[in-house]
């Protein structure tokens, strides 16, 4: 589409008789004359341009904007160094007189436009770089580089930051680069040689780009932003650079990076220096320090160019002053900090796809993200119309009337005082929807305390989380809030006893303190934890950042279920380029997840049975996910797995799908070597051996402490042989094993075994083997009484702990699990979860009604109380000392008045079920 056809609006000249004179020597259709008079008359500077590209406009004007483009960009690709710096001037006025016309008249919205700018911007410092590199080439000035090498800047490579990085240049913006180059494509010796090549490139590179000759310049070049600019210099290699930010990089650093991008030069070794930067500007937590951080850079800058004060459009700095375009690009890219770490999706470098990729994520309104976008379009037009008048770079709105008058009829508005007040409007919004995310929020008053209270709080001061003043400052902020929320529990001091065993566990405060201040809804998390589960918030004080995922937009969706969290986590596991930051990859995650279900049941969201099945999956999907990375990391020593591999079964409580919050994971792993001897990788080892270290390495994933904790412990007992047997068993084994030699209490295990990981054929192979074989041992005339001698040593060996043991003891979980056990072998049923197992000992005749029933009624109430409280607390406790909120949670959970009622409900359930176990196991002993 032609340029005419695709104009929809035209500036009004301000000064008529400047635009006549200029539009009336181009022969082009009345549309565009009235457009080059509107700009013509608005603007000297590209008055002048008209006259001195009066031929090349003329025939621009007769093509699409897109088209006129392409002819300023294609010629330059064969202009040599010496020419290069003449050519690339003519391509910058072309390019500004072009894109001022489609800005002006609508014919390219603020993206192309920007587009266009920094398309030159990119080709101008590439082909500097590749011209500049190849001359140093010719006179043997950088070791060991070739003429081929110049195509990619022999290693060297420029950032494009900010508005370039972003794709976002404005009309007469300079340009921010960090010059780098590859170290590791040079011998140590000409490490020294290469480096001064590449500062003279650079060096010359900026001359080239920046010095105004008699055809202008191409772009103001800044090299400001590289590490410690002040006593760098202006090329650094990539391994100094990463050291720098590693060691001591800042926030407004991090920021800086979110637009940075590769543009000139070695493009690939670019984005290899980017990703290993990742970890520096994306953090692994959700980063809320980082408004503090914004909010003290806005105020160092409005006080050093003077922007406090009320807002008032002459003077005003469209960009860094109240209200300016820096208030949006903040807004934005803090956020994006916040949570970019945790979503990649949203890292975009330019501003109006990250303000509605965190609409779209839900950490801005989607009505807010669209106004934001709206003022921010708007600002930036007003900001280029500034910078055309006479290719300045400024930002400042005019002083005077007449220069208000000038820009209100650049944008087309006759009515100089409605362009006021609509553009005062426009800023004065902008500080209503930024301000308040980055100014703290005053202290309000502290609740009065008893002086039990007042000494608890005075006793803060000397904890690992207050030891930095920053966080101190913080602190003082919020506290009040958390004091006043402790004072509404229902027994305040001892809710502040409990959150003050959680304070004082916490290794760091800056982090969280500043979530909380950002999310006031997590204080009252907080506090209900600390009020209710001290277990919870003893776990919560080693691992804050699960707190994180309470504001990740989705801990309350519905439960995903096992295959979303396998594909979830697998694809975490991707991301991390070694196999330690896998392993604390998957802990990071399982451990969110794990702390969703606890505060889910916490709430009343879901029950202790769902709370079971929850756990279980999140453990198989873990395992699932685990499994194929240990897998990979190991053949890459030892070569692939040898025969058709192996599979992780879960046995116990994992195999029956029902763990709880602080349940182990019993596994055992089969393999199939199919008659393969040994591995063939780079250590080859035997079948057995390979297949015995493969899983001793999956148990290391599970249970290693590592910087972000361990998994869970793993019990590997229930293979064949216990203790004594090899840790991974060979199909044939484990089947002639299972077949002849197994003892009763191991057919008894085998009732409850799934597979949960690994090679699926082989899974169902090992199930369809089970299902065969639970049938036939069943019907062994010594089972009953294997059974009797097993539970007769499980009550010498773990009698109990008294009447509020839930799990050992007569008549409790693990009796009424061996007895479910036993109905399911006796009747050669393939069921797993107890409930199941008490319906086939009734089917089998082997149980009464009314017994499968009082089992059936006993281990829920058993099981409701058992996960209550691993939840509430991580070692043995008895409810009465649990505090008013964690028996409320107890007695909501098991339905029950009051503690007593729950006592003599749990003791005659334990009685009526060691009655009938007695009955139906104990007469086989004789």
């Amino acid at each position: 589409m032609t340029f005419a056809a695709r104009l929809t609006r035209c500036p009004i000249p301000f000064d008529p008789d400047q635009g006549a004179e200029a539009a009336a020597a181009f022969d082009v259709p009345p549309e565009l004359r009235e457009l080059l008079r509107g700009v013509a008359g608005c603007s000297p500077y590209l008055k002048g341009l008209m006259e001195k590209e009066r031929d090349w406009l003329e025939r621009a004007l007769t093509q699409s904007p897109e088209a006129a483009m392409a002819g300023v960009m294609l010629p330059l690709e064969d202009v040599p160094l010496a020419d290069l710096g003449v050519a690339l001037r003519c391509a910058k006025r072309r390019v500004a007189l072009l894109t001022a016309l489609a800005d002006a008249g609508g014919a390219w919205n603020l993206e192309e436009v920007t587009g266009a700018l920094t398309a030159l911007a990119d080709r101008a410092v590439h082909l500097s770089i590749t011209r500049l590199v190849a001359d140093e080439i010719r006179r043997n000035k950088l070791p060991g580089a070739t003429p081929e090498d110049a195509a990619t800047g022999a290693g060297m490579v420029a950032l494009a930051m900010g508005k370039m990085g972003a794709r976002e240049l404005n009309y007469s913006s300079d340009i921010d680069l960090v010059c780098l180059f590859d170290e590791t494509r040079f011998d140590a010796a000409d490490y020294h040689d290469a480096r001064a090549a590449f500062i003279r490139i650079t060096r010359k590179m900026t001359a080239l780009l920046s010095d105004t000759l008699a055809g202008g310049y191409v772009f103001r070049t800044d090299l400001r932003l590289r590490p410690d600019a002040s006593v760098t210099p202006v090329c650094l290699s990539m391994e100094a650079a990463e050291r720098y930010y590693e060691s001591v990089g800042r926030t407004w650093e991090r920021a800086a990076y979110i637009k940075a991008r590769p543009c000139g030069g070695d493009l690939t070794a670019g984005e290899r220096f980017l990703k290993m930067l990742t970890p520096f500007v994306w953090r692994k937590h959700l980063d809320f320090a980082a408004i503090q951080d914004a909010h003290d850079m806005r105020l160092r800058i409005r006080d050093h160019k003077g922007l406090h004060g009320r807002l008032v459009l002459e003077g005003h700095d469209m960009k860094l002053g109240r209200g300016g375009i820096r208030e949006i690009e903040f807004f934005t890219q803090t956020r994006q900090i916040i949570a970019g770490g945790r979503d990649p999706d949203l890292r975009s470098r330019a501003t109006v796809p990250g303000l509605r990729a965190l609409a779209e994520k839900g950490w801005v309104g989607k009505a807010e993200a669209e106004e934001l976008v709206s003022l921010y379009r708007s600002h930036r037009e007003v900001e280029h119309r500034l910078q055309m008048v006479h290719d300045a770079q400024t930002h400042l709105l005019p002083n005077t009337a007449e220069g208000l008058d000038r820009i209100a009829r650049f944008m087309g508005e006759p009515d100089t005082a409605r362009f006021r007040e609509d553009l005062l409007a426009r800023l004065a919004r902008v500080v209503e929807l930024t301000e308040d995310f980055f100014s703290p929020s005053e202290a309000a008053e502290e609740p009065e305390l008893s002086a039990h209270a007042a000494a608890i709080v005075e006793g803060w001061r000397s904890y690992p989380a207050l030891r930095s003043a920053r966080a101190v400052q913080i602190f003082e902020r919020v506290r009040p809030e958390l004091l006043a929320r402790l004072n509404c529990a229902a027994d305040p001091e001892e809710a502040l006893t409990q959150f003050d065993g959680f304070l004082s566990g916490l290794p760091a405060g800056v982090q969280l303190f500043s979530l909380f201040e950002a999310n006031p809804q997590l204080t009252q998390l907080i506090v209900d934890i600390a009020a209710t589960a001290p277990g919870l918030a003893r776990y919560l004080s080693r691992n804050s950042g699960v707190l994180d995922a309470v504001i990740g937009g989705d801990f309350f969706s519905p439960w995903p279920g096992t295959g979303a969290l396998r594909v979830e986590l697998a694809q975490k596991l991707t991301e991390p380029a070694d196999y330690e930051r896998k392993l604390d990859a998957a802990r990071r995650w399982a451990k969110e997840w794990h702390f969703r279900i606890g505060v889910h049941h916490l709430r009343g969201l879901i029950d202790a049975f769902e709370a079971a099945r929850q756990y279980a999956e999140l453990a198989e999907a873990v395992v699932a996910a685990l499994w194929p990375v240990c897998q990979d990391e190991f053949a890459r020593k030892h070569g692939n797995p040898p025969g058709r591999g192996a599979v992780v079964v879960g046995m116990g409580s994992l195999g029956a799908g029902r763990l709880n919050a602080g349940s182990d994971l019993d596994l055992i792993v089969i393999y199939d070597a199919q008659d393969v001897e040994a591995s063939d990788g780079p250590r080859p080892l035997a079948s057995r051996s390979y297949y015995a270290r493969l899983t001793q390495a999956l148990v290391t994933a599970l249970t290693a402490p590592m910087a972000e904790g361990r998994l869970y412990e793993v019990d590997m007992r229930l293979r064949p042989s216990g203790r004594q047997g090899p840790v991974a068993t060979s199909l044939p084994s484990f089947v002639a094993y299972q077949s002849s030699e197994a003892w009763t209490w191991e057919h008894l295990a085998l009732t409850r075994a799934r597979p949960v990981a690994g090679n699926l054929d082989l899974g169902e192979e090992v199930e369809s083997f089970r299902r065969a074989l639970l049938p036939e041992k069943g019907k062994g005339d010594s089972v009953l009484k294997d059974v009797a001698e097993m539970r007769a040593r499980l009550r010498s060996a773990k009698p109990g702990e008294g009447e509020w043991d839930a799990k050992a003891g007569p008549g409790r979980l693990q009796d009424i699990e061996l007895l479910a056990q036993t109905a399911a072998l006796l009747a050669g049923d393939p069921a797993r979860r107890v409930e199941a197992q008490l319906r086939a000992g009734l089917r089998s005749g082997w149980l009464k009604p009314e017994e499968e029933a009082a089992l059936a009624r006993a281990y829920r109430l058993l099981w409701r109380l058992q996960a209550g409280l691993r939840l509430l607390s991580d070692r043995a406790v008895v409810p009465s000392e649990l505090g008013g909120g964690g028996i409320a949670f107890l007695l909501r959970e098991c339905d029950m008045p009051d503690l007593e009622t729950l006592r003599s409900r749990v003791i005659e359930a334990g009685e009526t079920a060691a009655r009938i176990i007695d009955t139906r196991i104990s007469p086989a002993v004789a």
